[in-house]
């Protein structure tokens, strides 16, 4: 027991205390700073890994706790920061580092797939995105489906003119932005109703502009909306940059997860981590019968490829009318109905794969 209310004794009360994901002490991880003491009241920095932290309230009501033991306390203020981790750059699938260049500025590239298109994958990659920028995290979202490019509708870009400088070192795209997102996408480049017919090469050529030549500034989280599938983006992507991980999306169905299974193995195959799966459309809420919920596609499909493949599942979105309003009006569910069983998904789902991120970058 200490005798003295100083920033010594402040520290050395808080080492015990331990970041709930990454399990070691607080203090050790410099995560307590600034500690100063004026009359009793006791005030100090808490700077976390991810301003998505999904644990946020339960260390700040730890620290307190700890704080509160020492002799002549009147009052404890914490100041609640972050510095989300550079992601580290682990080696491809041949075991080097060739090839992989980080994106200058972002901290973090996150892949959204699927093996099967129509499960969802966007309204997820849209609203995973937002819901990280409404915790106070820097996003981008990199619209990698080319030849299907929804992201500008789905975040209200749909008429969003992006802008391309000419500078010394070629020309630059300036993001378009809304709902705390910036946001790129080939759907601003083209005609409402032209296709995209285009061989490999030629696609390969845009996703390394988009992620090049855009200029992103400081981001902690790009959020990589891919192309169902395991062709020429997901090895464009995962060839060209360090990525922190990628994030499965399936429906429940039968179909669905055998696809869904590919694109994982996909991933791994390419050394790019797991995070986990997403089970979107769940079940159906009707909507003038909340209480009632109708396994459209199965059940337990998610739950049980994640328990076979030997990686988490991250959450399970159900299917709700209001999702797929939110994604046609350009308003994400998150922002119009925030306390909608779907948003509340969601949202949990993006601050899951915000603490993945950071131990592994913390622990890589």
């Amino acid at each position: 027991m200490y005798d003295v209310l100083d920033s010594r004794s402040v520290l050395e009360v808080l080492r015990p205390v331990q970041d709930p994901e990454l399990r070691k002490s607080l203090v050790e991880l410099n995560m307590i700073r600034n500690v100063n003491i004026d009359n009793g009241k006791v005030s100090f920095t808490l700077v976390l890994t991810t301003p998505a932290c999904p644990l946020r309230e339960f260390i700040v009501e730890d620290c307190k706790k700890a704080v509160k033991k020492l002799p002549g306390v009147t009052e404890i203020n914490v100041e609640v920061t972050a510095e989300t981790p550079q992601q580290k750059n682990l080696p491809d699938a041949t075991g080097t580092l060739r090839d992989r260049n980080g994106v200058p500025g972002v901290k973090n590239i996150l892949a959204v797939s699927s093996g099967k298109g129509g499960v969802g994958k966007s309204t997820v990659a849209v609203n995973v995105a937002v819901a990280l920028a409404q915790t106070g995290a820097k996003v981008g979202l990199l619209d990698a489906d080319i030849y299907g490019p929804n992201d500008p509708t789905m975040l209200g870009l749909a008429d969003a003119q992006i802008v391309v400088r000419s500078t010394e070192k070629g020309e630059v795209l300036e993001p378009a932005f809304n709902h705390g997102v910036k946001l790129v996408s080939m759907g601003f480049l083209i005609d409402k109703d032209q296709p995209v017919i285009w061989r490999g090469p030629m696609l390969n050529g845009v996703i390394r502009q988009f992620l090049y030549q855009v200029e992103w500034g400081e981001l902690d989280y790009l959020i990589v909306d891919m192309p169902p599938g395991t062709g020429d983006a997901q090895l464009t992507l995962t060839q060209a940059v360090p990525m922190a991980g990628a994030v499965i999306v399936t429906t429940p169905q039968t179909v669905a997860l055998l696809d869904a299974r590919k694109g994982l193995r996909m991933f791994q195959q390419m050394n790019v981590p797991v995070l986990g799966i997403v089970e979107n459309m769940s079940y159906f809420i009707p909507p003038d019968m909340p209480d009632k919920q109708y396994d459209i596609f199965g059940s337990g499909g998610g739950s049980k490829t994640a328990t076979e493949l030997g990686v988490p599942l991250l959450g399970c979105v159900p299917l709700e009318i209001s999702t797929r309003v939110g994604g046609d009006s350009g308003v994400p569910i998150v922002v119009a109905e925030p306390n909608s069983a779907s948003a509340k998904a969601l949202k949990a789902i993006a601050l899951t794969i915000a603490g993945k991120v950071s131990v592994a970058a913390l622990t890589a």
